[in-house]
């Protein structure tokens, strides 16, 4: 007991170590939270706080670490990219205008190798065959478009 009385901040420096190795086994992220307390430990060991309240603030630290931090990273860690199928994945992509197109006049735009039946998202708007357009909305067959605007040479 007199080596860890002399060595406090030594002893939680190694707990914090052994708390990260059992991390590396577990992948909980518990240990890793811990080991933040510990460091913590460690610090206000090196400062000669007494032991008591070394023991506290680590605690503190601990359990904040675990109530606040770790439900954050676990969401983070365990979601993934979302994923779009069906006419979602089309939106936000590019077509070619095949046969002209207006808000209140369908035509043809080709998305992806498809034809598909498109009126302009901007009612006012006409686009003419050859624009490059950006898929806005889908609404059952029809393909609602943006003209990308081009720039002068």
């Amino acid at each position: 007991m007199g080596w860890l009385v002399d060595h406090t901040w030594e002893a939680w420096l190694i707990a914090a170590i052994a708390l990260g190795c059992l991390e590396l086994i577990s992948l909980d992220m518990i240990f890793i939270m811990l080991a933040g307390g510990a460091l913590v430990g460690t610090v206000t060991a090196l400062f000669g706080l007494p032991g008591i309240l070394q023991v506290v603030l680590a605690l503190i630290t601990a359990v904040g670490l675990l109530a606040v931090i770790r439900p954050g990273v676990l969401r983070s860690l365990h979601a993934g990219p979302e994923l779009r199928t069906g006419t979602q994945a089309l939106i936000g992509a590019r077509g070619t205008v095949l046969r002209e197109l207006s808000g209140h006049e369908s035509g043809r735009v080709k998305i992806g190798g498809e034809e598909w039946t498109a009126l302009s998202y901007d009612e006012d708007e006409t686009i003419p065959p050859g624009e490059v357009v950006d898929i806005v909305q889908i609404k059952g067959a029809t393909a609602y478009v943006l003209r990308v605007p081009r720039l002068e040479e």
